[in-house]
């Protein structure tokens, strides 16, 4: 393996990056430093987060600054322009590449190196920006808004990197992008790295890079290579005592755990927080400082478990990270090979753990192809193993305590005599009982969980009859089993696909709707013009009472139990008007006339009357005395 010296690093760069521990270059930067010292020579590098890239590009691109001006030109800010320019998805990945560049040029006099990026004051940066800079590190679409004021100065750019170009493009920076690159000069290089190769990337490849060369640290689109992949299948009722069985299982854990929606990040660090763990969130709800001092206690390891949106947590770069936990797995496999790619770096290995309910099993299948790695089925620890975890746990921090005896030698002798009358082996388990108890008596009386083994659908479906009413189907999918999960209750609700119903806009619905209760949903069934979808059984009437009579597309939502519909979304009849109807249907067919009287039939005439209907009869006297009769009266004698 090459040195960094031998790759043509900088004199005054290799004393700064010595300092900061590098001592021999990572895969992907043996591969790229050396090509991008060269002249005109755009790169594709596809690499994992974590594997060093930022020095890969960094590096080269502060030596080939130009610091070529009198040191009395250096002194006027307006001699100084942008040579090169980093493109980051997000504000903290924006401020951490910031760092590193200055860590990396801190032997190199007159070098400026600015983050530019959204959230914070844009007058401070249009400031910076006219006092003259290098270097800019930006967020796109504030780029575009300081370019659009005339502030940022793009024609002299020489070097051009796209740092998780696929994250840019996966948040709708495609065209900030574009406008970016058709204001810089055409001579120049331009680099551009990404977890994964996308046509997306490919298109930008194609029209912005010259005779690009492409550098693949790994395989296209693989997962990370220290990163083993596990997935516990729970029901979904489960999802979150089987997150706290894994958390107490491993006492020493310091993960992110990834949530699709804002609403659920919030309400599991809730959770989590109530239950006793050292959790914190991060969203898009969350204000510009309240994230930034959430990811600082993060990174200084004053939380354990940070638990976040996918969009909250782009470009986030921690070290030494145990766990990845997909608490949901995302829509796409670009979004989960970036999840997971957050551990298992710098040499190290790490674990991502998916937790899934039986209609995930597919997603986990397609993952599997795409990185190329194979999950491992877990199986949740018992109540007695964690306890047994938890236990060393408290045992090693005993023993890892340093003693100062000076400090606390004055104290001994009171210590000595409360302790007097106590047995040593009490002594220690009255210790031990102190930080373990709380685990003893949850797990005393915690019940369970029953995993689904992977033959579960078959089993399922065994129990399904045998015979099916073709004709029924209309197109619809008809083929798989109507029931309910054990434990769920399957709903009807008035919604199909053409209501454009789809199973993510259903869930976000009955979040919206819901407010700050939540309810797990289950399998989802989307029909035309109708759907079914299932709750643990013990929400069902909460569901029932939120949802219905509200709004879904200015469409009126009624929700109801299945047992009332058949698969079609029909109502079905009540038992006593099914025995009626088919007693008429029965009459129709032998031509014999209904004895009950139909809404359009008059009443029979009694056989002791004069003439008149019975009601009249009846209502003889009582009527004659009304404004009305006479008037009633006198219209049914012209009629006549």
């Amino acid at each position: 393996m090459k040195t960094f010296e031998q790759l043509g690093v900088s004199p005054e760069i290799l004393r700064a990056i010595d300092e900061l521990g590098y001592v021999e270059p990572m895969p992907v930067q043996e591969q790229v430093i050396p090509y991008l010292l060269g002249n005109n020579n755009d790169v594709v590098a596809l690499a994992q987060t974590g594997t060093g890239k930022t020095a890969a590009y960094g590096l080269p691109l502060l030596q080939k600054i130009s610091l070529s001006l009198s040191e009395v030109q250096q002194t006027k800010y307006e001699d100084i322009h942008v040579q090169a320019l980093i493109l980051s998805p997000t504000r903290e990945l924006c401020l951490q590449i910031t760092d590193d560049l200055k860590s990396y040029a801190k032997y190199i006099d007159n070098l400026h190196v600015l983050a530019v990026y959204g959230g914070a004051s844009i007058e401070t940066q249009i400031r910076q920006l006219k006092r003259g800079v290098q270097v800019i590190v930006a967020t796109p679409g504030r780029l575009v808004d300081l370019m659009e004021r005339g502030v940022a100065h793009l024609d002299q750019v020489e070097n051009v990197v796209l740092d998780e170009a696929d994250e840019m493009l996966s948040m709708g920076f495609s065209e900030s992008i574009d406008t970016i690159l058709e204001h810089v000069p055409q001579q120049r290089n331009t680099l551009l790295f990404s977890a994964t190769m996308s046509k997306e990337i490919e298109r930008i490849s194609k029209n912005y890079l010259h005779d690009a060369k492409e550098i693949v640290v790994g395989s296209r689109n693989e997962g990370a290579e220290l990163v083993n992949h596990i997935y516990y299948l729970v029901q979904a009722r489960d999802k979150y005592n089987a997150l706290k069985r894994i958390a107490d299982f491993y006492p020493e854990i310091y993960a992110i755990i990834f949530c699709r929606t804002r609403m659920e990040t919030q309400e599991i660090a809730d959770k989590l927080i109530q239950d006793g763990y050292n959790a914190e969130s991060l969203h898009g709800e969350l204000s510009q400082a309240q994230r930034d001092l959430t990811m600082q206690k993060f990174r200084q390891h004053r939380v354990q478990l940070l638990v976040a949106t996918d969009v909250a947590a782009r470009g986030l770069d921690v070290d030494n990270l145990t766990h990845v936990i997909n608490y949901g797995l995302p829509d796409d496999i670009e979004s989960y090979t970036h999840r997971s790619g957050r551990t298992g770096r710098a040499g190290k290995t790490g674990t991502s753990i998916c937790i899934i309910h039986v209609k995930e099993k597919g997603k986990v299948k397609a993952i599997e192809r795409q990185i190329g790695k194979q999950f491992v089925a877990g199986t949740l620890p018992s109540g007695e193993e964690i306890c047994q975890k938890q236990l060393m746990k408290v045992i090693d921090d005993i023993e890892k305590v340093e003693v100062d005896e000076q400090l606390i030698e004055p104290f001994l002798p009171d210590v000595y005599r409360k302790f007097d009358l106590m047995e040593k082996e009490d002594i220690v388990k009255r210790m031990v009982s102190m930080e373990f108890n709380k685990f003893l008596n949850y797990y005393k009386n915690a019940p369970e969980i029953i995993q689904p083994t992977s033959d579960y659908k078959k089993e399922r479906n065994k129990d399904k009859t045998s015979s099916r009413n073709r004709g029924e189907r209309r197109g619809e999918r008809t083929s798989r089993s109507h029931e309910a999960e054990p434990g769920y209750t399957r709903l009807f609700i008035n919604l199909g696909r053409m209501d454009h119903l789809t199973p993510t806009a259903l869930m976000g619905f009955v979040n919206r709707i819901a407010g700050r209760q939540h309810f797990d949903i289950g399998r989802i069934d989307l029909m035309k013009n109708f759907s079914f979808f299932e709750v643990p059984s013990d929400q069902a009437r909460g569901i029932l009472q939120v949802l219905n009579g509200s709004e879904f597309d200015g469409r009126i939502v009624n929700v109801e139990p299945t047992d009332a519909h058949d698969q079609q979304g029909r109502k079905k009849e009540h038992p006593a008007s099914r025995r009626i109807n088919e007693k008429k249907d029965k009459r129709q067919k032998t031509g014999k006339k209904s004895a009950e009287p139909t809404d359009f039939e008059q009443p029979k005439k009694s056989k002791k009357s004069d003439g008149r209907p019975q009601w009249a009869q009846f209502f003889e006297g009582q009527v004659e005395d009304q404004p009305f009769y006479n008037i009633f009266t006198k219209k049914n004698k012209k009629k006549k």
